[in-house]
C-alpha cells in the first residue's frame, strides 16, 4: 500500500485527495476559506476572488495568490489561507461589494443567512470607505415565486449556473459587459414573464439577498388574525426533516409533531398530512399506469407531482405534456376532497417546494376565482412565523393531526425524495399483483431507484441523476426511470425521443427531490442526505407501508366520491392550452 500523501494548509497537514480543491482540503482541516460563487455542485467560476490563498514556494520561500475554488494541489504544497496580504484584500473586496449594495440587512429577507452580511461581520467590517451606489431597493416582484432585488446582486454567477448547468431552465444570463454586467432574465423580462418555471434552486443558492423566496406570510398572519374565517393547512412530506433543523435538531430528526404544535399554536384552526393525498395520488396513477400498459407505447408516464416539472413540460417540452400523468399533485388532492365534501374551511399548505406557490394560483385550480388552496407557506416561511411567534420549537411537545383522514402511510412520506413516488407506486403494485412479499419490497428498496444524485463541480453537472431500472412484476417487467433535476429531465427525454424505452418515469426538478426543495431552508449534500434517511426511518415507523392498507383510501374511493367519474373530475386536471389528454 503505497504511503500516503500530503499537503500543509496554515501548518497542519491535511491528506492529499486527487481531484479535490484547495478549498476543499481546507475544510478537512477545519477551515473554512470564505467564497461567493462556489458550491460542489456547480461548475467553476472563480470570479469572486474571495477564496484566493497564498502558495509558498518550498525553494524561494515566496508566495503567489490562486483561487483555492479551481486550484487543485499538488503533495507536498504549503498553503496559507489566513495572511495579512490576504486579509487586507478580503476586506478590500467586502467594502468594494458593500458599496455597490443595498444595505437594508436589518428588513431584508435573508438577513442572518446572507454570505455577505457573515463575511463583513467575520473580517470586522465597520465602515466603507467608498460611496453607495445602490442605497434602496430595486425589486422585480412579478413572480408569484421569487423576489429579485437587483440592486442587492453581486454577480456572482451562481444563479446562472443553477439555472443553466443543473436546472437547464435558461431564464437568467449576465446580460451587458463590464461595470454595467448585470444578472438579468433573458431578454429583458420580469421573472414572472420569462421561461422560469420556478423551482427556486437560484434562491437557494443565492448568497446574498439578491433572490429570495416570496414571502407570503404576511397575508397569512392576516387570515389567522380574522376570526370569521377558520383556516386549515395541510403538511407535506419534506418539511418534517428540515424545520426542525433551523431550531438545532439533527436534519434527519422527523419533527412532524412538534410542526402540528407549532401550527396550532399560530392559530391554525386544523392540520392535516398531505401523505394522505399522496397515498390517494398513487391508487390515482397506478390506475392510469395500467390502463396505458395495455397497449404499446412510444412515451412512458411521467409524474405530475412536482410543479416545476409540469412548468418546464409546457415552457420546453409541450411535446411531453399528453404523457404526463392527469392525476392532480398530492396537494391540490386534498383540496379535491375538501370541494367534494362541501367544507368551508380555507385550505393552505406547508412545502418545501417554491413553484406549489405558482401551482396554487393556476386558473386551474380554482372555480369562480377563489382558489383551492388559499396559500402555499414554504418551510423558510414557517420557520420565520414560528421565530416570529416566539415558540420553542426544539422543547415543544408533539401533538397529533386532526382525527379525520388522519391515517398514511410509510409509502407517502419517502415522496419527499428522488424516487420515493417511484418506490411507492412499485409497492402498490406488487400488493395489486398479490406479490406483496417483504422479499419483494426489498428487491425494490435495492433495485437501484434509491439515493441522491452527487455533484461534480468540475463537470458542472449532477451525477447518477437518472437511475433505471427494470422491475418484474410477476409475468411484468416493467422499465423505470427516476430524474432528479430538470438537466437530467431534458437527458432522459431526449434519451426516449432517440428510442430508448421506459414505462414510467417518475421526475423531481429539484436535485434530491423535495428534501432539496428551493423553499427549504439551504442546505449542502451532506444535510440533505441526512434529510433523505430521516424519510427513510419515519417509512419504518408506519403501521402500514403500502397505500391499499390505508383504510382512508376505502372511505375516499367508496364514500366522499360517488362513483369513478366524479373521483376522476375531483383528483384529475387538464391544463389548458397544451393538449393534455
Amino acid at each position: 500500500m503505497p504511503d500516503k500523501q500530503f499537503i500543509t494548509i496554515d501548518g497542519v497537514a491535511v491528506d492529499f485527495e486527487k481531484g479535490l480543491n484547495v478549498l476543499e482540503h481546507a475544510k478537512k482541516a477545519g477551515i473554512e476559506i470564505p467564497a461567493f460563487c462556489y458550491t460542489p455542485e456547480l461548475s467553476i467560476y472563480g470570479a469572486c476572488r474571495m477564496c484566493l490563498v497564498e502558495i509558498v514556494d518550498q525553494r524561494t520561500g515566496r508566495s503567489s495568490l490562486d483561487s483555492s475554488c479551481s486550484l487543485l494541489p499538488k503533495p507536498g504544497m504549503v498553503i496559507k489561507t489566513n495572511t495579512e496580504k490576504l486579509r487586507m484584500y478580503r476586506k478590500n473586496i467586502l467594502e468594494l461589494l458593500l458599496a455597490n449594495h443595498c444595505r437594508d440587512c436589518t428588513t431584508c429577507d435573508n438577513s442572518q443567512r446572507c454570505k455577505l452580511q457573515a463575511f463583513a461581520d467575520r473580517y470586522g467590517i465597520t465602515e466603507v470607505r467608498y460611496p453607495q451606489h445602490n442605497p434602496v431597493p430595486i425589486v422585480d416582484n412579478s413572480s408569484v415565486c421569487i423576489t429579485k432585488d437587483k440592486a442587492k446582486c453581486i454577480d456572482c454567477g451562481c444563479c446562472i449556473r443553477m439555472c443553466n448547468e443543473i436546472q437547464k431552465v435558461g431564464a437568467i444570463d449576465f446580460s451587458h459587459r463590464g461595470s454595467e454586467m448585470e444578472v438579468s432574465c433573458v431578454g429583458g423580462k420580469p421573472i414572472g414573464e420569462s421561461v422560469c418555471v420556478g423551482c427556486g434552486q437560484c434562491a437557494a443558492v443565492c448568497p446574498t439577498g439578491a433572490l429570495t423566496v416570496k414571502n407570503d406570510t404576511k397575508r397569512v398572519w392576516a387570515l389567522l388574525d380574522d376570526k370569521k374565517t377558520r383556516v386549515a393547512v395541510q403538511i407535506a412530506p419534506a418539511t418534517r426533516v428540515a424545520v426542525g433543523n433551523a431550531f438545532g435538531i439533527p436534519p434527519h430528526e422527523n419533527t412532524f409533531g412538534k410542526m402540528v404544535a407549532a401550527l396550532r399554536r399560530l392559530g391554525f384552526d386544523e392540520v392535516y398530512d398531505t401523505n394522505t393525498a399522496a397515498d390517494m395520488t398513487i391508487i390515482q396513477e397506478a390506475a392510469e399506469l395500467l390502463e396505458r400498459l395495455k397497449t404499446p407505447q412510444t412515451w412512458p408516464l411521467f409524474t405530475s407531482c412536482c410543479p416545476a416539472w409540469i412548468q418546464y413540460v409546457e415552457k420546453h417540452h409541450p411535446e411531453v405534456m399528453p404523457h404526463v400523468s392527469t392525476c392532480k399533485s398530492p396537494m391540490h388532492m386534498y383540496a379535491g376532497v375538501f370541494q367534494k365534501e362541501g367544507e368551508s374551511t380555507v385550505l393552505g399548505a406547508i412545502m418545501p417546494c417554491v413553484a406549489k406557490k405558482w401551482e396554487g394560483a393556476r386558473s386551474e385550480f380554482q372555480t369562480e376565482n377563489k382558489r383551492h388552496i388559499e396559500f402555499v407557506l414554504t418551510s423558510q416561511e414557517l420557520i420565520r412565523m414560528i421565530k416570529e411567534a416566539g415558540i420553542d420549537y426544539k422543547s415543544i411537545e408533539p401533538e397529533a393531526i386532526e382525527g379525520k383522514w388522519g391515517t398514511t402511510t410509510g409509502a407517502a412520506v419517502i415522496f419527499g425524495v428522488s424516487g420515493g413516488v417511484m418506490e411507492a407506486a412499485l409497492r402498490y403494485a406488487l400488493s395489486v399483483l398479490k406479490l406483496d412479499t417483504p422479499e419483494n419490497y426489498l428487491a425494490i428498496a435495492t433495485s437501484g431507484i434509491r439515493g441522491l444524485p452527487r455533484p461534480d463541480a468540475k463537470a458542472g453537472a449532477l451525477v447518477d441523476g437518472i437511475k433505471t431500472a427494470t422491475i418484474k412484476l410477476g409475468d411484468i417487467a416493467l422499465k423505470v426511470g427516476v430524474v432528479s433535476g430538470l438537466a437530467n429531465a431534458d437527458a432522459i427525454i431526449k434519451r426516449i425521443q432517440e428510442g430508448e424505452h421506459f414505462d414510467f418515469v417518475e421526475v423531481m426538478a429539484c436535485p434530491g427531490g423535495c428534501i432539496g426543495g428551493g423553499g427549504q431552508p439551504p442546505a449542502d449534500w451532506q444535510v440533505k442526505g441526512e434529510r433523505a434517511r430521516g424519510l427513510y426511518l419515519a417509512d419504518k415507523e408506519y403501521s402500514f407501508n403500502s397505500v391499499e392498507q390505508n383504510p382512508v383510501m376505502k372511505e375516499w374511493q367508496g364514500g366522499v366520491f360517488k362513483d369513478h367519474h366524479e373521483e376522476h373530475h375531483y383528483l384529475h386536471i387538464h391544463y389548458a392550452g397544451h393538449g393534455k389528454h
